[in-house]
């Protein structure tokens, strides 16, 4: 029995085939990819525990919506969602340290109107940049604030108010819970926007202020709805107006500012999820789908409608529209006053 002998070429073929064949399991590899339209990492995500950074302390209304978020998440996703509190500048701090963070979802930011619109006019030397550096996954909730004053104080519409700032300008007084932040700068919008002058009170933080607005030291201040809403309901502060553009379903009698003689005026508090940059979008998707998915649960729903919050929840495309909106206006506002974070 005789061997037979294999052309010298017939190796080269086989290789050939081989390559072939892998090039074949490759592109199989790929379509089957293709067609779930995530890539490796989103489909396992999460397989370890994901952090919400609240750039502020403990206790306040940013913490209290990223623990309930992060509840919902842990029991939807089977990994534990914990919230680090990173507090600091105004909330610039914390946001720094996530638009600095892995792009692989592990790492989110509870941001709000400061941290990412305001602050990108504001400081002069930001560390990041308030729309490049981040990859948005939805607006979480949205409130107005509420311009009020104390029961002694004399003008009780917002009409009477702007006729005696006029009448004496710089003769009234605001409080904000600080140079920069939302309740400042809508008081500096409103004084553009009604061509009056009035004197800001900056405090460090809300208590402080509202202590003195309660005392009659200072005669109105735009608060946050939460801070606010005890005091209304207990008399101690009386509303003037709400600056959203639509009235608030608790405060059903309270005027807007815009349809108080200021069309288009609007000054919504807000807060929102935000992913560090380079995010693969199919992830930040995933989560945003989650987390919209939270915000419709009925328990959620329910306890913040109750404490005046909008709920939102939106796609990250349209939550980066309104990013670089919101970053446009509050500029111009900062621009116009001369504000400064001292």
């Amino acid at each position: 029995m005789t061997m037979r002998q294999i052309p010298a070429a017939e190796p080269a073929r086989l290789h050939s085939r081989r390559r072939a064949g892998a090039r074949l399991l490759a592109l199989a590899g790929l379509a089957a990819a293709a067609c779930t339209g995530l890539p490796a990492a989103a489909q396992t995500f999460p397989a370890k525990v994901v952090k919400i950074v609240v750039p502020f302390p403990p206790g306040g209304s940013t913490d209290l919506l990223a623990r309930r978020i992060g509840e919902k998440l842990a029991t939807a996703w089977g990994q534990p969602v914990i919230v680090e509190n990173r507090a600091g500048a105004g909330g610039t701090l914390g946001a720094d340290y996530v638009a600095k963070s892995a792009p692989d979802g592990y790492t989110l930011l509870m941001g709000v109107t400061g941290s990412n619109a305001i602050s990108a006019s504001l400081y002069p030397k930001l560390p990041y940049d308030a729309v490049k550096d981040f990859a948005p996954v939805s607006l979480v909730v949205s409130s107005p604030l509420v311009l009020v004053r104390y029961p002694g104080f004399g003008p009780k519409t917002v009409q009477e108010l702007v006729a005696a700032a006029r009448a004496k300008p710089g003769s009234i007084s605001y409080a904000s819970a600080g140079n920069g932040t939302s309740m400042h700068l809508t008081g500096e919008m409103f004084k553009i926007a009604a061509k009056v002058s009035m004197l800001h009170i900056p405090y460090r933080g809300s208590a402080g202020a509202m202590t003195d607005l309660l005392g009659g030291q200072v005669d109105v201040m735009f608060g946050d709805f939460l801070v606010v809403q005890p005091l209304l309901e207990s008399g101690k502060l009386v509303p003037m107006a709400v600056t959203s553009l639509q009235r608030h379903p608790m405060l059903p009698d309270v005027p807007t500012v815009a349809e108080s003689g200021f069309p288009g005026f609007e000054a919504l508090s807000w807060q929102g999820l935000f992913a560090p940059p380079g995010t693969p979008a199919p992830l930040v998707a995933q989560i945003s789908e989650q987390v919209n998915k939270a915000l419709k649960s009925p328990d959620v729903a329910n306890y913040f409608a109750a404490r005046g919050f909008k709920m939102v929840g939106n796609s990250p495309a349209e939550f980066s529209s309104y990013v670089q909106s919101e970053v446009l206006k509050w500029g111009k506002i900062v621009k116009a006053s001369g504000a400064t974070p001292d």
